[in-house]
């Protein structure tokens, strides 16, 4: 993916963040003309991640980014169960019942893929954060500070034509440029960890998933094929500062205590017990009345952060950061148009996305013994045939599914 001119220098674009937005925001920058740099905290590119579904309006973007050929459909083949402690389990809703035309993956394919689709010349730094951002005409002057040379801290400061902030729920450049995270997170009230199992479980076919839901808490065991499940456990709490106050191990066994864990979350405890590969969070969105101030803009989960109970949360990650290239080629002299075109564009598919990350919460994590009972009921309806085939179409045909896989570039 060449580009049609050399860059100019007004043209370099500062890219804060080595995941998935980042990385498709670099890709799209580099096919309009701008060379980015890429700068990331961690001292190597991560790998691993939760179980992720890729929807139609991220398939969209990830083809026209070069990301599709490095990445495939993990969906399973096998049967999904709701069980409970005592080794009771009925046939429950199978991930092959999701609407619209989704792609089942591991967040670390979506990133190996992106990684892959990068052009060479992209210059990638790691051990490596902004510190400061000063806008003027034209452009932003940033402080970065690297420890990437021996572990010695290294402090300059460069100018750049573009800022994106891509740095997650917790983003440095949100903080330096629109302010402290308490203006911008909502929090849910629930935390979630997340990990894949290094083996499968006794009692579970490695193609097959399970559910364990009760009022307040669940454990989900999502199978992928040619790997081993993902295993996501999440639950309600009132104080989300005391959830991080002792090893996510303890607080996991302490929130599913103190009733006997059972064979299944007995199994899947015990192995987080032993993995030091694993996302322990609380559950938040981010809302933001503008997503830029002048030449810094935000993507992905550091501007609008649905959380995983949305799905959507990668699609949106893939389809943001390209539109966002679509906008800029437009505008090539006039990134203010740009961005206020680009999110006026945007901005209905995320408030959507978001109401489906709230929506669809009690379904994961149902709060109280009511919502359990509703959800109970929702998955038995499912499971009645004539049912189960009338809200499959039902829901193949909704609003929610066709926005899912709409395509947020056509006819932009």
């Amino acid at each position: 993916m060449s580009c049609a001119e050399p860059p100019r220098e007004d043209r370099r674009a500062l890219i804060v963040g080595l995941g998935i937005s980042g990385m498709a925001a670099a890709i799209r920058l580099h096919q309009i003309g701008w060379k980015p740099i890429i700068v990331e905290r961690a001292p190597a590119r991560r790998t691993g991640g939760n179980f992720v579904i890729v929807f139609g309006s991220g398939r969209s973007a990830a083809a026209r980014l070069g990301i599709s050929p490095h990445l495939r459909d993990r969906r399973p083949t096998g049967i999904s169960y709701e069980c409970d402690r005592r080794g009771r389990r009925r046939v429950g809703m199978n991930f092959t019942d999701l609407p619209g035309e989704a792609w089942m993956v591991l967040r670390g394919d979506v990133e190996a893929a992106a990684f892959h689709a990068l052009p060479d010349d992209i210059e990638i730094r790691y051990s490596t954060t902004p510190m400061k951002i000063e806008q003027h005409a034209g452009g932003a002057s940033v402080t970065l500070s690297s420890t990437a040379n021996s572990g010695d801290t290294t402090v300059r400061t460069e100018e750049f034509g573009l800022v994106v902030g891509a740095d997650g729920l917790r983003s440095t450049v949100r903080k330096l440029v629109f302010g402290p995270d308490e203006q911008y997170l909502r929090r849910l009230n629930h935390m979630v960890a997340t990990f894949e199992m290094p083996e499968k479980l006794t009692a579970v076919a490695v193609q097959d998933g399970a559910w364990l839901v009760e009022a307040g808490r669940s454990l989900i065991i999502y199978p992928m094929r040619d790997r081993m499940p993902t295993a996501q456990l999440s639950y309600r709490t009132e104080d989300v500062d005391a959830e991080f106050t002792e090893p996510a191990a303890a607080r996991l066994r302490r929130m599913f205590g103190p009733a006997p864990y059972g064979s299944i979350l007995g199994e899947v405890l015990d192995a987080f017990d032993r993995t030091d590969q694993y996302l322990f969070d609380s559950v938040e969105q981010v809302h933001m009345p503008r997503w830029y101030r002048d030449r810094v803009v935000l993507v992905g989960d550091a501007a609008w952060c649905e959380t995983m109970y949305s799905g959507l949360g990668v699609s949106s990650a893939l389809a943001g950061p390209e539109l966002l290239g679509t906008m800029l080629a437009r505008h090539p002299d006039d990134p203010g148009t740009a961005f206020a075109e680009w999110e006026r564009a945007l901005r209905p598919f995320i408030d959507a996305y978001q109401g489906y990350g709230l929506k669809q919460r009690f379904f994961f994590t149902p709060e109280n013994r009511r919502e359990l009972l509703v959800r109970r009921g929702v998955a038995r309806l499912i499971h009645t045939p004539f049912t189960r085939t009338l809200l499959t179409a039902l829901t193949r045909g909704s609003k929610t599914a066709r926005l899912k896989d709409q395509d947020i570039s056509a006819g932009i």
